[in-house]
C-alpha cells in the first residue's frame, strides 16, 4: 500500500498489518460501490459480503476459508463492473496476504 508523505503509520499498534490492509481495501471498495451510479442484479450480494469482510477484519484474525468465500462472492457479484476492478483487486490482494488455510485434520 502506498502512503503519501503526510500519512504516518501508527506505531505501537497491536493490529496485524494484514488486517489493517484488508480493512483499508474493503473500505475503499465499499465507498466506490456506494458511489457507483449503475444498479446491477447482484449489488446487494456484494454489499452484504463486503459488510461480512469488514466484520471479520474488525474481529481481529479472520478465518482464511471464510475470507476467500466472501471474496469469491464479491468478485462474482461485481466482476463485470470494470469501474470497480481496481478496488476489487486491492481486496483480493489483501485477502491473499493471509495465505492459505491450514489443512483440516480428519
Amino acid at each position: 500500500m502506498l502512503r503519501s508523505m503526510e500519512q504516518r503509520v501508527v506505531t505501537g499498534s497491536d493490529e496485524d498489518p494484514r488486517v489493517a490492509e484488508l480493512r483499508t481495501a474493503v473500505s475503499r471498495l465499499r465507498r466506490e460501490l456506494a458511489a457507483h451510479p449503475a444498479e446491477f442484479a447482484d449489488r446487494g450480494i456484494a454489499e452484504d459480503e463486503l459488510a461480512a469482510l469488514d466484520a471479520m477484519a474488525g474481529g481481529g484474525q479472520p478465518e482464511v476459508p471464510r475470507l476467500r468465500r466472501s471474496l469469491l462472492l464479491v468478485a462474482g457479484a461485481i466482476g463485470s463492473v470494470s469501474a470497480l476492478s481496481g478496488a476489487l483487486s486491492q481486496v483480493r490482494g489483501a485477502v491473499e496476504l493471509f495465505g492459505t488455510a491450514p489443512p483440516s485434520e480428519n
